[in-house]
């Protein structure tokens, strides 16, 4: 297996005006791994996910994407958005949202293949999504909602996925059917990065946890990251100090 990170942040500095959204940002995520981005609110979480999609240029320093410059790595990397960015109401049927995730690799002048139409079919399988394919997307439950914009990127055939919060706002069941849908993408051999809110669940899901406020606090192992002392500093009184591995669940606001 090679050692070239899947995501190599070095050195991010990112400012909208005069202060920074990210300061000195350097983390290596390996392929294959499931990590989760972890913080308070506007604490630059966003704007990494922007980074690493090229959306943001750095002040400083660069983003790699398997060693190459994230310029030159489209189609490695595919976004999957939060439930609230979303036109629920569009008239787009579960099938066309993931054959979406083949217009990027299809010249304008080209219509779609057979193989992009199987590509797009295997994705939905994977989610567990292929009985819905006629369905309009309006009508799905908020977890299916988030399957077929997985499968959107995994049709898209990138490497690494990052996904904004996709746990918020979904009941323990849809909670338990998203990771599961996670675990097997990651079983594929691609590389997942997911913001994420919950700090009661973050030890349960993830590989590794990013903890950012601007600059990173700690990276790692769960057990590593989630110390009272570490998040008491970066959320600064706006949570209840707990022991994040055994604590009931709760949110972090």
């Amino acid at each position: 297996m090679s050692d070239v990170p899947a995501i190599d942040v070095e050195h991010v500095t990112v400012s909208y005006g005069p202060v920074p959204a990210l300061l000195d940002v350097s983390v290596k995520i390996p392929a294959g791994t499931l990590v989760g981005v972890i913080g308070p609110n506007g604490s630059g979480k966003s704007t990494l996910v922007k980074a690493i999609l090229g959306f943001t240029r750095p002040d400083f320093g660069s983003v790699r994407i398997f060693g190459a410059p994230v310029e030159r790595s489209k189609g490695r990397v595919a976004y999957v958005p939060q439930r609230g960015s979303v036109d629920w109401d569009f008239p787009v049927t579960v099938g066309e949202v993931a054959l979406m995730g083949r217009y990027g690799n299809v010249r304008w002048w080209r219509e779609l293949t057979a193989d992009d139409r199987q590509l797009a079919d295997e994705a939905l399988k994977m989610v567990r999504m292929s009985e819905f394919r006629g369905r309009q997307i309006g009508q799905l439950s908020g977890g299916q909602q988030q399957r077929v914009f997985m499968a959107r990127a995994m049709a898209q055939g990138a490497d690494v996925l990052l996904l904004d919060e996709p746990f918020a706002g979904v009941d323990a069941a849809t909670e338990s059917a998203i990771l599961d849908v996670l675990r097997q993408t990651k079983a594929s051999g691609r590389t997942l990065v997911v913001v994420h809110h919950d700090l009661a669940t973050a030890a349960r899901y993830f590989d590794a946890l990013l903890l950012l406020k601007q600059r990173v606090y700690a990276y790692g192992p769960p057990m590593a990251v989630l110390q009272p002392d570490l998040l008491s500093e970066v959320y600064e009184g706006q949570l209840q100090v707990f022991n994040a591995l055994t604590a009931p669940r709760g949110r972090d606001r």
